[in-house]
């Protein structure tokens, strides 16, 4: 039996962030993934100047061998209606691909590392929680995503009424011939609302990468909405006719919606396992980053791993992110004031769709970026 700290079931950014934030804090930190890195993961891909800030990374260094694409503009619109375009004047986010990605956050990490090797029994064992009947520790971080198995020891809380966030994409590398057809352009991501406001699809080029995908409600007409608008987006010679056929599925809670518990004895959840992306957007990395930087405070601080001293990081994850909210309204992306008549005009507004719902929405520029990582 190899014995931690601290175990951390996920080796995406919320995982490696708070493996590297523990770095130099005493604790024997063990991280645990399922796949092999670097891995394809499923995400259009694009983090904020103030995630490559808090996280500490030189762009130079970054976009040796990898992708980093400037974002100055946005495309956005509602299906069946002409886009409005926003220019930014200035770079407001970088696409990048999340293999490349979370490799790179990966490889910074100095801990030891058990990767290809999912995780099929987790115990408690005399005050500890064993997990494989190979490694022990009292405290384990659930980084898994979604599915994360340690945040099925916590389940999905008191009203077990989540509103789920199902999505379906492809990215892929683009043949010379398409990358000359294709007219999305990689400075500007194209952001189109679903006409019932629940859920919104994008097109976004990185070079001669392409992401296209669509994210829903609760699974609602997932593909039949998908299968309509990257038709639309082909008739319109917006992306390349011939895709490849093979869309990849993933899911993720909404803060404002998730009942997700955050702690427990000896347990605490960041990223996507807690339940953290971002209510409007959807957007998970700097969620998952941020979540890891507090949770990583907490415990290099804590005098033991019982839930009311783990509860400072969820009193933390309310302070940063705001209380979540107790009614469950249906609805995930827009608030109720915009579900009204006037939204197709308010998507069509150049300052709608620029202060609201780029600046706002999806790069949350009015917050400011935690301490980087040390």
């Amino acid at each position: 039996m190899e014995y931690y700290d601290v175990i951390i079931v996920g080796a995406g950014p919320a995982g490696s962030t708070l493996a590297q934030r523990l770095q130099g804090s005493g604790k024997r930190i063990l991280i645990i993934d399922k796949q092999s890195f670097p891995r394809d993961k499923t995400c259009a891909g694009w983090v904020t100047p103030a995630v490559l800030d808090t996280l500490g990374i030189d762009q130079e260094d970054y976009s040796r061998g990898r992708t980093l694409q400037p974002i100055r503009r946005f495309r956005i619109g509602m299906m069946g209606q002409a886009p409005v375009e926003n220019d930014h004047g200035e770079v407001v986010s970088y696409g990048i691909r999340r293999c490349e990605f979370d490799a790179y956050l990966l490889d910074r990490v100095e801990a030891p590392k058990v990767l290809a090797t999912p995780v099929k029994s987790i115990q408690r064992q005399g005050g500890n929680w064993r997990i494989n009947d190979t490694w022990e520790a009292p405290l384990i971080v659930g980084a898994g995503g979604h599915f994360c198995p340690v945040a099925r020891l916590l389940g999905d809380g008191p009203g077990g009424h989540e509103t789920i966030v199902a999505a379906k994409e492809v990215e892929f590398e683009m043949t010379p011939g398409q990358a000359e057809t294709c007219q999305a352009r990689g400075d500007t991501p194209e952001l189109w609302f679903c006409r019932d406001l629940k859920g919104y699809a994008w097109v976004f080029r990185k070079g001669n990468y392409l992401n296209i995908g669509l994210g829903r409600e609760d699974n609602h007409r997932l593909s039949e909405h998908l299968d309509a608008f990257v038709q639309a987006m082909k008739d319109s010679g917006r992306i390349p006719g011939d895709l490849p056929s093979r869309f990849k599925g993933h899911a993720y809670l909404l803060y404002d919606h998730a009942e997700r518990p955050l702690v427990d004895d000896g347990v605490l959840l960041i990223g996507d396992a807690a339940g953290l992306a971002y209510t409007q957007s959807g957007e998970g990395i700097r969620p998952a980053v941020e979540s890891a930087l507090l949770a990583a405070d907490v415990i290099a601080r804590a005098e033991d791993y019982s839930a009311s001293s783990l509860q400072l990081y969820g009193d933390a994850i309310a302070d940063r992110f705001g209380t979540r909210a107790t009614d469950l309204e249906q609805g995930w992306q827009l608030p109720d004031w915009v579900k009204m008549p006037i939204a197709g005009t308010l998507m069509r507004s150049h300052w709608f769709t620029r202060k609201v719902v780029t600046e706002k929405w999806f790069l949350h520029q009015q917050v400011p970026p935690l301490p980087a990582a040390v």
